[in-house]
């Protein structure tokens, strides 16, 4: 099945229109959102992250902490229904935490053609470096996933991505 990135102002439709069975957010900590109607709070993970790649006061910046969350959650997921991963614009934190799923679930996969995978989705993907590089050490890439994200090119200049799919099989 796939992975679902979509901007927040998109995913109430996204959610009628798709069906996910869970759900990752990924908002700043006073922007984030509950649990949509007809979800199970189980399979929504919240989390309060600023969109940023280097800590800064007062801002919470991306950890081990919460992409080893992010893993733990998409283990549960069967990927039998899209999962659907959201920030606020769908360009980092959410294109970032996708490419890092679909690298988990494909350990063999080349992580390259993952990245290429999404670039051809999503014109405007930017993932978040930090997310990516903290999965990379994770996951032992040996920075193959930052390569791969930094071999995508630039991204076209948006406010808000539109919602794309990633596969999650590789």
């Amino acid at each position: 099945m796939v992975l679902i990135v979509t901007p927040l102002s998109r995913l109430p439709a996204v959610i009628v229109e798709r069906s996910p069975s869970h759900l990752i957010t990924l908002l700043s900590p006073e922007e984030l959102i509950e649990t949509p109607d007809g979800l199970p709070p189980e399979r929504h993970l919240r989390i309060g992250v600023n969109d940023i790649e280097d800590p800064a006061p007062g801002m919470i910046a991306p950890d081990a902490r919460l992409v080893e969350r992010v893993f733990e959650f998409a283990r549960a997921w069967t990927d039998e229904t899209p999962m659907v991963v959201h920030c606020w614009a769908g360009i980092s934190r959410s294109t970032a935490t996708a490419f890092a799923i679909a690298c988990a679930r494909n350990p063999h996969a080349d992580e390259l053609a993952i990245a290429l995978a999404m670039r051809r989705a999503s014109a405007s993907a930017l993932p978040n470096r930090r997310i990516v590089a903290l999965a990379d050490q994770i996951l032992g890439r040996a920075g193959r996933m930052v390569d791969a994200v930094e071999a995508m090119g630039g991204a076209d200049l948006v406010l808000e991505g539109s919602p794309f799919e990633l596969p999650a099989r590789h």
